[in-house]
């Protein structure tokens, strides 16, 4: 795939080991992000991403687990139209320390993956299912007596 380094301290994306999923995207910027607060990180490449692919910027779990930093709007999407520099915005969910990015730090990974372009149709109605339409928790996964979801009222529906 073809990548551009658009800066002196720009990196190839690399997998770290075999079978990686995610090539790891390094930052060419010091940056320092306090508790609750985000920045837009340069990673100074640019991708020739092949059609019928994206990349998706995914956070790095050692940074989430050890300092709070994550990618805001994981996984980003970058499609395979884009010519542009590969920002990674970040975020710092550490309620009391900030964070300081350096350059050559590895603050995200990037994963290649093939789509599917999908044709939408509107339509009256959906095919049946086993799940049909219940979602957001109604598969299990809590413990007895834990919380369950709550559905948050339509301020637009009529009252019942």
């Amino acid at each position: 795939m073809a990548v551009r380094l658009l800066h002196p301290d720009a990196v190839l994306p690399s997998y770290s080991t075999e079978g990686d999923a995610g090539a790891d995207l390094t930052s060419v910027a010091e940056t320092t992000i306090g508790p609750g607060e985000r920045a837009l990180v340069p990673t100074g490449v640019a991708l020739a991403l092949p059609p019928g692919t994206v990349g998706l910027v995914h956070p790095r779990s050692g940074l989430a687990a050890r300092h709070g930093i994550t990618v805001l709007n994981a996984p980003g999407t970058v499609d395979s139209g884009y010519r542009g520099e590969i920002m990674v915005d970040l975020v710092n969910l550490d309620p009391r320390e900030p964070f300081t990015v350096r350059v050559g730090d590895r603050i995200a990974q990037l994963v290649v993956q093939e789509y599917c372009h999908a044709d939408f149709a509107a339509s009256d109605s959906l095919p049946e299912s086993t799940r049909g339409d219940t979602g957001h928790g109604s598969t299990g996964g809590f413990a007895v007596g834990g919380p369950t979801p709550t559905t948050i009222p339509d301020p637009e529906a009529p009252a019942q």
